[in-house]
């Protein structure tokens, strides 16, 4: 098979699967069920989920392996950092300057023979095309794929006013026939079975297609779109790129349908919005280089187009700019980096929760995390409060983004908002009010600690069965569902803060006994290893001092406002943000540390990255300053421990295990170590090297394990199947040892082994080098 028909076949191959279960019940595509409903949807959609997390791993790799090979032949400016600081740089530059490129596109476009009209809104757009189809007697129209047209809902605005719109991408159409949106911006069905996909088409046709034959379903759809190719008086498309310079559109399409959609017709509409402008021939083929890798993990796609007016006499070409709240974007100054997108669904395709639910949930028109950013100004902020509280905050996204956007912490904004207009659940603004006032907080877990022997009976979780017995109790049966599937810590009877002696009471006159040539380092733990697990905080201090460090524990230390800026609440978690600088500010004075140092990666990303931006957002430059001198001196305890003291050597020598008894070990890539401080090879060099044990590497071990702090509550069913998924590739390696960096992690990681009986123990970083310690 060609490589031609290799693409043509793309959209059903992604989804072949072995199910011969009808298609989901029929919705009406204009009318987009409530979230609840999608979400259930997607939940229940078993195959679905399977065959996105199919797909992922192998775009995964394809994707790598192409800017690998790219990288090798041509140099290291066509490495995928290169192009996508390149492709950033011009979408820089379109946003920067978007009134001269207009002006200069609809200059150069006008002059080719295009007629430009720019629409503000979706009604404006639609109005358009409508009068433009009423004016030529046009009642028959093919398109071929875009997004923008899902956007305005132009198919329903036309069928409204008796003009048919036949979609011709084949997962268009598949999806048109069905009464669907497309689940996903590149693959429209890529949650549905070549089954399903064979009975939508025997539905329509009316004689019997085949459910396994994927030839055969495209040849059916080939054949079924020629007359209308050939009978339709307008074609609709939309754009890739607007080149600014020549006035020229690119397209870039997998199937043959967008030359014919483009070329055939007598009338030719480019629906496109401003953000798809750029202004150079070479800054669109930067784009070409990389939305194929990034999409579908292909070299390039099988077509690509350039327009640039009507191609022959009597030929009309129509290119609509839509805003449609895109000038919205461009004014704030945080959102316009979304409109860098070039719609390659990248962070779709390593979303781990979109794997889980598909994208008729995790989005509203646009789906992945692109989608949960731009939905509030092209569909309102209501049709993002849903799906914004699937996002786990595991960065991935960010990490594939072709453009560097910041999907992350612009999600988080988009939840900030969210909860600026609808609130908070009453339950997370008691627990972010108690977390916020530090003495209130000590004594509630302190009394908690007393009171919870009913559901641990001694022992360090919260158990199901032992809260089943209570279960029938108000405010017990939502925690005791938790309990099913992953135990929870219970807090310590003694925090850290009661165990680490007199480091916690250090005073100025302390510094008396500092000799110069000591290194003294300022220990930030947490409040989970604090109230939960002060083993582990004890193991990072007992190594630090075996250094022969000077360790300060600050008594006055606190959350450092993580879940609170994490669900959007920005009022505590500023609060809390201030009360850690200002702690951090004092214990640097008092000690003169030369280092900060933490062990929990999620604390470190909240202290040197979320920080800046609140302080920033909120343009509160004192604390913002503040915030960076300190930043320089935050370490990570992985990094603390290879770079400064086995760099210094001042580690000690560590027991090397008698032959045989060593553990195997496997390691989990927490989400913050890997896509936040670009941890990849440190922790598995103190593993093999340090410590001298054998390392087995886990099947996707930096794909995030589905904590994801109160989403694992929010969404238990979610967080439930990304811990199966992360535990069973644990298994398979034949590891004793589960080893992570990062608490929130841990709790996950070890509630999911006690809930189930898995033969695994689950242990910091630290607490692995602190066995070995002499």
């Amino acid at each position: 098979m060609s490589h031609k028909e290799q693409s043509a076949h793309l959209q059903l191959l992604a989804t072949q699967r072995s199910t011969t279960e009808p298609a989901s019940a029929v919705h009406d595509a204009h009318a987009l069920p409530p979230f609840a409903e999608r979400l259930q949807r997607g939940l229940e959609d078993e195959h679905m989920h399977r065959a996105l997390e199919r797909f992922a791993p192998s775009w995964r790799q394809s994707r790598q392996a192409l800017f690998e090979v790219a990288e090798a032949e041509y140099g290291s400016d066509y490495s995928f950092a290169n192009l996508r600081q390149r492709l950033r740089s011009a979408k820089d530059e379109a946003i920067a300057h978007q009134e001269e490129l207009v002006a200069r596109f609809k200059e150069r476009a006008t002059a080719a023979g295009a007629v430009v009209y720019e629409a503000r809104s979706a009604e404006d757009a639609n109005r358009y095309i409508y009068e433009l189809c009423r004016r030529k007697g046009i009642t028959l129209v093919v398109k071929s794929k875009t997004m923008v047209s899902e956007e305005i809902e132009l198919n329903h605005y036309l069928e409204e006013r008796g003009i048919k719109a036949v979609e011709t991408d084949l997962g268009e159409w598949v999806a048109q026939l069905d009464h669907e949106r497309p689940s996903h911006m590149v693959m429209p069905i890529i949650h549905k079975t070549r089954q399903q996909v064979g009975e939508v088409l025997s539905r329509a046709t009316g004689r019997e297609i085949s459910r396994e034959n994927v030839a055969e379903q495209v040849a059916v759809i080939r054949r079924e779109h020629r007359q209308a190719f050939l009978t339709a008086g307008m074609g609709i498309s939309g754009a890739n790129a607007l080149i600014a310079e020549s006035g020229t559109v690119m397209l870039n399409t997998n199937e043959g349908n967008g030359r014919m959609v483009t070329s055939l017709p007598p009338v030719h509409v480019v629906l496109a919005g401003y953000d798809k402008l750029l202004p150079t021939f070479a800054d669109a083929i930067t784009q070409i280089r990389l939305l194929a890798r990034s999409a579908t993990g292909q070299p390039m796609t099988s077509y690509t187009t350039f327009i640039t007016g009507p191609d022959r006499p009597g030929k009309e070409v129509h290119i609509v700019l839509l805003d449609n709240g895109r000038s919205a974007m461009r004014a704030d100054p945080r959102f316009s980096e979304a409109l860098h997108c070039i719609r390659c669904a990248a962070c779709a395709n390593i979303c781990p929760p979109y794997q889980q639910v598909g994208g008729h949930a995790f989005g509203y028109i646009y789906s992945g995390a692109i989608g949960l950013v731009v939905t509030p100004f092209h569909h309102g902020l209501e049709a993002a409060s849903g799906p914004q509280s699937l996002c786990v905050s595991c960065n991935a996204c960010e990490t594939v983004c072709p453009v560097e956007i910041p999907l992350p912490s612009l999600i988080l904004d988009v939840r900030s908002r969210v909860v600026a207009s609808e609130g908070l659940p009453w339950l997370k603004r008691l627990i972010f009010g108690t977390l916020a006032r530090p003495r209130l907080f000590g004594l509630l877990t302190r009394l908690a600690a007393l009171g919870q022997w009913p559901a641990t009976l001694g022992t360090p979780y919260v158990r199901y069965r032992y809260l089943r017995l209570f279960e029938r109790l108000p405010g017990v049966r939502p925690l005791a569902r938790l309990t099913r599937w992953r135990s929870l810590p219970a807090f310590a009877l003694r925090p850290l803060r009661d165990r680490v002696g007199s480091r916690a009471n250090l005073a100025a006159a302390g510094q008396q006994w500092h000799r110069p040539e000591e290194m003294t380092v300022c220990y930030f733990a947490g409040c989970m290893t604090d109230r939960l697990y002060p083993e582990m905080g004890e193991a990072v201090i007992q190594i630090l001092e075996r250094c022969g460090l000077r360790v300060v524990f600050p008594r006055a230390q606190h959350c450092c406002g993580l879940p609170a800026l994490n669900s959007g609440d920005r009022q505590h978690g500023l609060a809390m943000a201030r009360q850690t600088v200002r702690m951090l500010e004092h214990a640097l004075d008092e000690s003169g540390a030369d280092y900060i140092v933490c062990a929990s990666t999620s604390c470190v990303v909240t202290l040197i990255q979320d920080y800046l931006r609140l302080f920033e957002d909120l343009q509160l430059q004192s604390w913002l300053n503040r915030t960076r001198a300190l930043a320089g001196r935050i370490m990570d305890f992985t990094s603390f421990l290879l770079r400064v003291l086995v760099a210094q050597q001042r580690l000690p020598a560590l027991r090397r295990p008698a032959p045989g008894t060593a553990p195997v070990v496997t390691y989990h890539d927490s989400c913050q170590s890997c896509n936040c401080l670009g941890l990849r090879t440190e922790a598995r060099q103190i593993i093999r090297d340090v410590l001298g044990l054998e390392l087995r590497e886990m099947t996707d071990s930096d794909v995030c394990c589905g904590f994801g702090g109160s989403t694992s509550i929010e969404h238990p069913e979610i967080a439930e199947r990304l811990l199966s998924n992360k535990l069973r590739h644990a298994e398979e390696t034949g590891a004793t040892l589960l080893v992570s960096d990062n608490p929130g992690c841990l709790m996950h990681l070890r509630g999911g082994v006690d809930a189930n009986g898995r033969p695994l123990r689950v242990l910091h970083l630290a607490q692995l080098v602190a066995e070995y310690l002499p």
